[in-house]
């Protein structure tokens, strides 16, 4: 059998992440982050910039400093104050907050597409200059080489860290990150190899991420696609900026956060894909604001809830041909109040629902409520027909507290939908279906993947069932005999020191 390998980073990053826990003090992760991530991207940009500054100088020109030179192959230009040879020289000087600050203020200007997204709060008196510098050298001394590219091995890093600052943040971190095995399941369902990919509450950009490693590992081209998103959250958005931009991606989120509902920095846009990770079970979301509004298709979302919102907002997106997968709490598969059982009803019967995937508990650092996966398709290859993957026993403990799913486990998920999606899968008790949507109705329109595919099949062992029952039957009694025992020589043990039962 096949090692199942764990999506659980466990090299290079973690070095680095461990190296730079030197710097965080009696910082809270939520400041500690923006510094380390700030540091990557600001080593990431300049080290980019370096390498094509050589080459600019070894050609002869005099163009190393022409600033079009650089953004024309998507390299950010980096200005002589803000190289990182500069920030090293002066990494144990007092000044080096102010220096790094002033850094990220002069790239700010010269890259449009970078204003007012980076941190410049390395000069607070909280933050330790000593440590900082020590920061700053592990970072001027990363041998990249033997860790394969410097582009991959810095954006795997902000991966990384991303994750572990999701870690430590709890409940918090749920503004920014999504489990990266969650969304490499819904990258593998969907295979966005081109068009307009969307996420209305985009967190730190991992959707979009793990779509252009989805491209890359399939020889694809990452220009086929065009990544649109938005957040409300300005931290956060500033987060998934300096994600996409140290990872290459070209991304309109915006010209700065914004609330979905109310202001929709996309209201034309017609996604060919669209995946995201809603804030499970938003309460106080505008609601009695927003009654009226051309979204709610298949009914006035509840006050109380947004998962459906969050649904039809992006039903409303969906191109022709477009295809959503996105992460809802599972009391939106079955819940009946607010309506909430007539609106799935709705897009039920409108034959939208493509396949929904029953996930395992504690896959998120952020909360224990028990999650799904809904597919939807505006132009189903099973027409009248619905996928139910119960995904529940998948995935391993990579830690006490967290569980992820293996390649292996995502592979199946993702196989067994594009079976589902060629017409050709088989049902397996206790994992996957096919169900028309008349069966659907016969069971309320309850979405719970439970109810379909049944309960997994016992291996026969051989045992014919009388000798069985004879065999058990003894052992109990056997077992029954020896708990009288026990009963009465603890009754005897009481008895002697004056205690009696």
């Amino acid at each position: 059998m096949a090692e199942r390998k764990a999506t659980a980073s466990i090299g290079f990053e973690k070095q680095i992440w461990d190296a730079a826990c030197v710097l965080r003090g009696n910082l809270d992760a939520s400041e500690y982050k923006s510094v380390v991530l700030g540091l990557i991207f600001l080593k990431y940009i300049s080290d980019s910039f370096e390498e094509k500054y050589r080459a600019l100088v070894e050609e002869g020109d005099g163009f190393e400093e022409d600033i079009d030179e650089y953004t024309a192959e998507g390299i950010f230009f980096v200005p002589p104050k803000a190289r990182w040879s500069e920030i090293a020289a002066k990494a144990h000087t007092p000044e080096i907050g102010t220096v790094i600050d002033d850094a990220m203020r002069s790239i700010e200007k010269e890259n449009k597409r970078l204003k007012d997204i980076l941190p410049k709060n390395f000069a607070r008196p909280e933050l330790d200059k000593r440590r900082l510098g020590d920061v700053v050298d592990l970072f001027t001394n990363i041998q990249m080489i033997e860790h394969g590219s410097e582009k991959d091995i810095l954006g795997s890093t902000y991966e990384y860290c991303l994750a572990r600052f999701a870690e430590q943040e709890g409940k918090l971190a749920g503004e920014f990150y999504t489990p990266s095995c969650v969304v490499r399941t819904l990258v593998e369902v969907l295979q966005p190899y081109h068009g307009r990919v969307y996420d209305p509450c985009c967190g730190s950009g991992g959707m979009f991420v793990q779509s252009a490693k989805f491209i890359e590992n399939h020889s694809g081209n990452i220009n086929d696609i065009s990544v649109y998103g938005q957040d409300a959250n300005p931290t956060t958005w500033k987060l998934a900026q300096m994600n996409l931009a140290i990872r290459g991606i070209d991304a309109d989120l915006g010209k700065f956060s914004a609330d979905t509902f109310f202001n929709d920095c996309h209201p034309t846009m017609r996604a060919d894909y669209i995946m995201a990770n809603p804030p499970f079970n938003l309460s106080d979301w505008g609601a009695d604001k927003l009654a009226d509004d051309p979204r709610w298709k298949y009914g006035m979302p509840p006050a109380g809830n947004a998962n459906f919102a969050w649904l039809q907002h992006m039903i409303y997106h969906l191109a022709p041909n477009g295809k959503i997968g996105m992460v809802l709490a599972n009391g939106s598969l079955s819940s009946q109040s607010g309506g909430e059982g007539e609106i799935r009803k709705n897009i039920i019967n409108d034959d939208l629902v493509e396949c929904i995937v029953a996930m395992p508990s504690q896959l998120f650092y952020t909360t224990q409520i028990p999650v799904s996966l809904w597919f939807l398709a505006r132009n189903k290859k099973q027409k009248g027909k619905t996928l139910f993957i119960d995904a529940r026993k998948m995935g391993t403990m990579v830690t006490r507290k967290l569980r992820e799913l293996t390649d292996e486990d995502i592979q199946r998920i993702a196989g067994t939908y594009k079976a589902y999606a060629a017409g050709t899968l088989e049902d397996e008790k206790g994992f996957c279906a096919v169900v028309t949507t008349q069966d659907i109705a016969k069971q309320d329109y309850i979405l719970t993947p439970g109810r379909y595919v049944g309960i997994e099949e016992q291996e026969d062992d051989g045992e014919p069932f009388e000798e069985k029952m004879q065999r058990l039957t003894s052992e109990l009694s056997e077992l029954f005999a020896k708990s009288h025992e026990l009963e009465e020589e603890i009754r005897e043990r009481l008895g002697a020191i004056g205690y009696e039962l």
